[in-house]
């Protein structure tokens, strides 16, 4: 019987990114057409879209149209087009409750925390579910630590963590290793530590490279 194929794969992304909600949501349903095959080893690493936002955060038309230069028309076709991604991969987008644009560096410090509990998928998961479906500050100490006790982390510890400031600087060096990688865009999908996958892609092409790389780690 042929034994499945450990792959690292390293998910380098924002909380606040439509775009890494697709390309999760697509990773996970490729992982599952290869389950027995492949058996990943995922971690999440940081990525902050606007780490210069201020605490109360940025109204999006606002944000978007002095960032990106767009449109309240280019606005709407976009928006459409990532809730339509978004609802054939099961991910529900609700434009309408996501008004405002927020920092998320202590986001990653809850996910950095995450991770050693053996809960970081859960969290990122719901993350982007509090923001993209509920539309919810997720910057917010509050909305951070109810997310982390909704999937089963330590509310209070949670709290704790976010209060004191901790896995600061890790989540620094990590965003800066990235960066010296030429990371400049999310998602970014480090396979084994040199296949890179970019964007919101879907299912099939994760599915395609993670054969390929698979079958070549095999041989």
């Amino acid at each position: 019987m042929k034994t499945a194929t450990h792959l690292i794969i390293d998910f380098v992304s924002d909380v606040v990114c439509p775009w890494c909600a697709i390309g999760l949501k697509s990773l996970q349903q490729a992982l599952e057409r290869l389950d027995g095959e492949v058996v990943a080893e995922l971690h999440f690493q940081p990525f902050e879209l606007n780490p210069q936002m201020v605490p109360e955060g940025e109204e999006v038309a606002e944000h978007l149209a002095r960032k990106y230069g767009s449109t309240p028309e280019q606005m709407a076709k976009n928006q459409e087009g990532i809730r339509q991604r978004g609802a054939s991969l099961g991910f529900t987008f609700d434009m309408g409750k996501r008004s405002r644009i927020y920092n998320t560096f202590d986001a990653h410090r809850l996910l950095h925390w995450a991770e050693l509990q053996g809960q970081q998928p859960a969290l990122k998961l719901a993350l982007l579910e509090a923001y993209f479906t509920k539309g919810e500050n997720v910057s917010s100490h509050e909305v951070l630590a109810r997310v982390a006790g909704e999937v089963g982390l330590d509310t209070a510890e949670a709290l704790k963590v976010l209060a004191d400031n901790r896995y600061a600087e890790e989540v620094r060096e990590q965003e800066h290793f990235y960066q010296t990688q030429g990371i400049r865009a999310v998602p970014s999908v480090i396979i084994n530590g040199k296949y890179l996958i970019q964007g919101g892609q879907p299912p099939e092409l994760f599915e395609q490279t993670l054969r390929q790389v698979a079958a070549e780690a095999q041989a």
